[in-house]
């Protein structure tokens, strides 16, 4: 059995260099890389490429690494949360990529695959569009999107083994599993990791040939984005 199992958050981000572009999980703040994510900020790489769904808010997640101008570039679907964001956006200091949220995930899911592109309906004759392949199929227009590429996937799961298995909770199966493999490295951190074996073959959702690193992260704050509670 092969074991990916790294020390700590700095062994499991060694590599990481300024212009890489990354894969980022979670959902809104959801099954984020809090570990990961602190590291990046910590390391100070700059001019980096993100593709994540959202950005985080103001200060978390990769909101933290907005405030340090870290990042050049963002591959998103919603980005509502972040008021540094919207003014970095506004003012040119970053450049955006706004992608459906359903493309966004299928390019993630081809990458994982092998698969180099794919059509989809999503965003024809828009500005999704503009520059893109065109085809019809059965009376119906498509685009073709182009598989992400990345130089390292940063995903946050539940369980995980030795041998770089995992295991998801809740709504933090989200964009986890898709960019599982889908970049050159992945880094898995996970809130408890079990020796090879302990994980039952049949509750796991991305086996280990996907994970290159996987860690014991720690210091977990899961922060909720949004709060709504009811008057008493």
């Amino acid at each position: 059995m092969i074991r990916k199992t790294v020390a700590n958050v700095t062994e499991a981000l060694a590599g990481v260099q300024n212009g890489m572009t990354f894969m980022l999980g979670g959902f809104g703040l959801c099954g984020i890389p809090e570990n990961a994510i602190s590291e990046l900020v910590r390391l100070g790489v700059k001019d980096i490429t993100c593709i994540s769904n959202n950005a985080g808010v103001d200060d978390f997640g990769l909101g933290l690494l907005l405030h340090q101008h870290q990042i050049k570039k963002m591959v998103s679907s919603y980005v509502g949360e972040n008021d540094e964001f919207e003014r970095q956006m506004l003012s040119g200091e970053l450049e955006v990529e706004l992608t459906p949220q359903g493309t966004l995930a299928e390019k993630c899911r081809a990458a994982q695959a092998g698969f180099p592109a794919f059509y989809t309906p999503a965003g024809y004759g828009t500005e999704v569009a503009e520059g893109k392949e065109v085809r019809e199929f059965n009376g119906k227009m498509y685009i073709l999107e182009e598989a992400f590429r990345a130089d390292f996937s940063f995903v946050k799961a539940w369980k995980g083994d030795a041998a770089g298995n995992l295991i998801f909770k809740g709504t933090a199966r989200n964009f986890n599993p898709c960019m599982c493999g889908a970049a050159t490295i992945t880094v898995a951190e996970v809130e408890e990791l079990v020796p090879e074996g302990e994980l039952d073959p049949n509750q796991i959702h991305i086996p280990g040939i996907f994970v290159q690193r996987i860690f014991q992260g720690k210091d977990y704050e899961k922060r909720i984005e949004q709060r709504t509670v009811r008057q008493k």
